[in-house]
């Protein structure tokens, strides 16, 4: 209600432009690492080679394609994160973008991708092991090898839910140290420790609720549409 009274309807859309032109390669980049590693992990971690990940399994698959996910989020939420707690200094997205990096370069338009991997690793641990648990508990109550649709869609969004619950206090440290100013922390661990002791832990749990009204439609969505696409291409 503040932000809409501020600055009206656009104030919620204020940072928009940089998770759009980052949503398509970070997805593509996601799930592409996510079925590599899990064909790695089923090569080498079950016994014939081919057998069926086991539910950690399939969320340490989910992990290393975090780092991959990061990789390209990490930048962008960068500059997303600017934009939307200095609303007065960037004019668009490539306004911000270039003077991140007239800042400091390559290095200022990545810092915190280390904070940003230490949100997606685990968040993804949760997304796609969420997201398997769900889906196998569906299926068996259907009494079906793969759930519905309708299943599939409830089991994309608990894994969304999941994500957010797992990477929510990671991603409150990389939002401070993204848009902290130059030199005031010198890693983010130093955020961990003043958010710590200045508003304690209910400091990582700030921005959960809209994060997971926001998490399970849209995960949802997602999951069931790339399940869908799979069984199209498989056909």
């Amino acid at each position: 209600r503040a932000i809409v009274a501020m600055d009206g309807l656009g104030g919620l859309y204020r940072g928009v432009t940089a998770p759009l032109l980052a949503v398509i390669p970070a997805f593509a980049i996601n799930f592409w690492s996510f079925d590599t590693a899990k064909q790695v992990i089923q090569r080498y971690g079950t016994p014939d080679g081919q057998g069926t990940l086991s539910i950690v399994q399939t969320g340490l698959a989910g992990s290393c394609a975090g780092v991959g996910l990061a990789c390209v989020l990490g930048p962008s939420e960068r500059i997303k994160c600017l934009m939307q707690v200095d609303k007065t200094r960037y004019s668009s997205f490539m306004d911000c973008a270039t003077q991140v990096y007239k800042e400091g370069g390559v290095r200022s338009v990545f810092r915190g991708f280390g904070a940003t991997v230490m949100r997606d690793v685990p968040g993804n641990f949760g997304y796609f092991g969420g997201y398997e648990f769900f889906r196998r508990l569906f299926a068996r109550a259907e009494g079906r090898e793969n759930p519905s649709l309708a299943s599939t869609f409830m089991a994309g969004g608990l894994g969304g839910v999941l994500n957010w619950i797992v990477a929510n206090p990671f991603d409150v440290a990389k939002s401070v140290y993204q848009t902290a100013p130059p030199g005031k922390y010198n890693s983010v661990f130093e955020v961990y420790r003043h958010l710590l002791r200045e508003e304690g832990a209910a400091a990582f749990f700030r921005g959960l609720s809209p994060a997971l009204i926001r998490a399970f439609p849209s995960n949802a969505a997602c999951l069931a549409g790339v399940e869908t696409a799979r069984t199209i291409f498989q056909s």
